[in-house]
């Protein structure tokens, strides 16, 4: 037969969705499968974006511009004004999600053959946008001691070669949940400066910070305008995840202009997501309180949970959904199939997602897993209360 290329081959397999035939398989049994795997919120979609596409008038679905449509541009423009992010229409590129806003900035800012440094672990899609880039990643860890804080400085300066294009951070994180400071942004902004790269910030869970902090962007920093970029999405802020709408922001023209041929090359983004999209940035603040306060108090709950179990640590997240374990095991992704394929509890079992896959360095995070606290809280304590007598029984 003829060949597959060599990217094709090193594509990782996504650890979040890996495990879904085993899941299927469970639920086929007639086993109740709890999914803490994938960040799916259960939180409903806005009503006036699903109106939106209801009711509207248009007699042909038609190309808008490759960009977006200027409307809804503007529109993004003035919900990054209200959170203090001063940008013109013309600094935004709409994307089918936030993953071709990454593509594309990858595409825009590194040849094949070149680096970029992220703190790890992160959002294992990241390994692929690499590896389909030609890039290579350059890790550097954090660790769930710190509760996944900015690593030492020093750390970051040391990896830094002729190669390097562009540092890369989740804020806040997927899959920690950890959010950045604003002086460490400010700190990471100096080094950009300082070795002439770019800082590209995936901000798509800007709307989920917790216990009074505040997110700050690094387009919020002063005299970074030539070096940041911002990656953005309405997946998780709406709960509209299937709509496939994300954002790249930049003042660089020079960025915006390049990414634009990218975008030109795809055609355009999708007409209907648009027209819901555009509607949903009239959702009123009050949904973002309630959201917000549904979630702090899932992953309170998930906390208290979680720390009955021996031999688990935790790192607790002040930002987007979804937390980091270390487990009494040798491998999670054993222990993950395992769940599925041979365990229940009162004909209930869990599906999670393998933390190894959130990290490029090998043999790092074997014994960790990402949970998502994306369901109500008495699934999560039933969830929970599975993993652990799970545990209770589970040989290496």
């Amino acid at each position: 037969m003829p060949k597959i290329s060599q990217k094709g081959q090193h594509m990782p397999s996504s650890p979040i969705r890996k495990l879904v035939p085993f899941a299927e398989a469970a639920e086929k049994r007639g086993t109740t499968v709890f999914y803490l795997n994938i960040g799916q919120p259960d939180i409903k979609t806005p009503q006036l974006a699903l109106d939106a596409v209801r009711i509207h008038s248009l007699e042909t679905i038609a190309y808008t511009r490759s960009e977006g449509s200027e409307d809804y541009r503007k529109k993004i423009a003035k919900y990054y004004e209200k959170n203090d992010i001063h940008v013109n229409h013309n600094d935004i590129i709409v994307t089918t999600g936030g993953s071709e806003a990454l593509l594309f900035a990858f595409g825009t800012v590194m040849d094949e053959g070149d680096e970029i440094i992220i703190p790890e672990p992160f959002y294992a899609n990241y390994n692929g946008f690499s590896t389909a880039s030609g890039v290579k990643v350059v890790p550097v860890i954090s660790k769930i001691e710190d509760n996944f804080a900015l690593p030492p400085i020093e750390e970051f300066e040391n990896l830094i070669t002729s190669k390097t294009r562009a540092i890369l951070i989740c804020n806040p994180g997927n899959p920690t949940g950890y959010l950045y400071s604003e002086a460490e942004i400010k700190t990471l902004a100096e080094i950009v400066k300082k070795h002439d790269l770019f800082l590209i910030a995936d901000e798509v869970y800007r709307e989920f910070v917790y216990d009074d902090v505040k997110h700050f962007s690094v387009l919020q920093v002063p005299g970074l305008d030539e070096h940041a970029v911002v990656i953005d999405s309405v997946s998780k802020r709406y709960s509209m995840c299937g709509a496939r709408i994300g954002y790249l922001v930049s003042k660089n023209k020079t960025f915006i202009s390049t990414a634009l041929k990218f975008a030109q090359a795809r055609l355009s983004p999708p007409t209907l997501a648009q027209i819901a999209s555009e509607a949903a940035l009239e959702t009123p603040q009050s949904y973002f309180d309630e959201v917000k306060a549904e979630y702090m108090q899932r992953r309170n709950t998930l906390m208290t949970a979680l720390e009955t179990i021996p031999g688990v640590k935790v790192a607790k997240p002040n930002g987007a959904f979804y937390c980091i374990v270390e487990l009494p095991v040798k491998n999670a992704d054993d222990f993950a199939q395992w769940l599925l394929e041979k365990f229940e509890y009162n004909n209930q079992t869990v599906m999670v997602a393998p933390a190894a896959g959130f990290y490029s360095t090998p043999g790092v995070g074997l014994n960790q897993i990402r949970i998502a606290y994306v369901l109500h809280e008495q699934s999560l304590v039933t969830a929970v209360n599975i993993l652990k007598e799970a545990l209770k029984v589970y040989k290496d």
